[in-house]
């Protein structure tokens, strides 16, 4: 008898989804950031070990809209949380605790799927911290997606509650999305590292050509920034900075495709693109109008 279904990944930016979710699959699909707010699309790995396949959904951060892209960003994370057959809720252990997922999410009415807590950063606890939640938490699952701990306890108590069904997708996949996907996603997780706190909300990638069967592997990525200062910063003085962004992003790239790979960045302005919808839509994020 095996057991497949969907398990969606929710909780507060910074939570440790995104590590949770590529400590899971064992490959790194997600971006992961110290920056609020990175995991922007949902994002879907597969663990499939012994009877039981995981079709993973890492979501981005619950919040509250700011703009048109955090409209389309919370309507993924929702339907994703619909779409759902376990909900593992991960919070930080270290922060307040919310009562429920359901008033954490501002929900109107309780997801229908089983709700599995996990408490992230186990590691940072001291033996009373982790004493006191324990009594208030009994059922939750203390991990540290950062080192490993806690992560089988974490597939069981979720394994459980998965319907009885055949596996979904081939067992050695690990995601259902193209790689041109995940190349784009280097770039930007690339850019989020090396220009701090400059503009890392205002940065978006697109792969403009993705050249299958090439040798090596051509790819034209474009970073969209919203306004011409943030283009020279990106670019930096006689071009050093872009170089230095390509060289990290196509070496992610060349481990993750497992080839030679040439990467052509560039840079373009699309004006205040997190506000726009259309651009919003061209981008990948979804219909920021089309509530789930």
């Amino acid at each position: 008898m095996t057991r497949a279904g969907i398990v969606t990944v929710a909780g507060f930016p910074n939570a440790g989804k995104s590590t949770l979710l590529n400590r899971l699959v064992g490959e790194k699909l997600a971006i992961t950031s110290s920056k609020p707010q990175s995991t922007r699309h949902r994002i879907v790995g597969l663990r499939t070990e012994g009877e039981a396949q995981m079709v993973i959904l890492d979501t981005p951060g619950l919040l509250e809209p700011k703009d048109t892209l955090h409209s389309a960003m919370r309507n993924a994370a929702l339907t994703a949380v619909r779409d759902a057959d376990v909900l593992v809720h991960v919070v930080d252990a270290t922060g307040r605790i919310p009562e429920s997922f359901q008033s954490a999410a501002q929900l109107e009415h309780a997801p229908r799927a089983r709700v599995v807590l996990a408490l992230n950063k186990a590691d940072l606890l001291t033996p009373g911290q982790r004493e006191d939640l324990a009594s208030r938490y009994p059922d939750a699952v203390f991990i540290a997606a950062a080192t490993g701990e806690g992560i089988e306890a974490l597939v069981e108590a979720v394994t459980v509650h998965l319907p009885v069904s055949p596996y979904l997708y081939p067992d050695d996949d690990i995601s259902t999305q193209p790689v041109r996907f995940f190349c784009a996603e280097f770039v930007r997780e690339t850019a989020l590292e090396q220009l701090g706190d400059e503009l890392p909300h205002a940065l978006a990638c697109e792969i403009d050509e993705f050249r299958e069967g090439s040798s090596p592997l051509y790819i034209r990525a474009v970073l969209h920034v919203e306004r011409e200062s943030q283009k020279r910063i990106v670019i930096g003085a006689n071009g050093q900075q872009i170089k230095k962004l390509g060289k990290t992003a196509r070496e992610k790239i060349e481990r993750f495709v497992g080839q030679p790979v040439y990467l052509d960045l560039w840079v373009k302005v699309l004006p205040n693109w997190r506000k726009n919808r259309s651009a919003v839509l061209r981008l990948g994020y979804g219909d920021p109008n089309t509530r789930p």
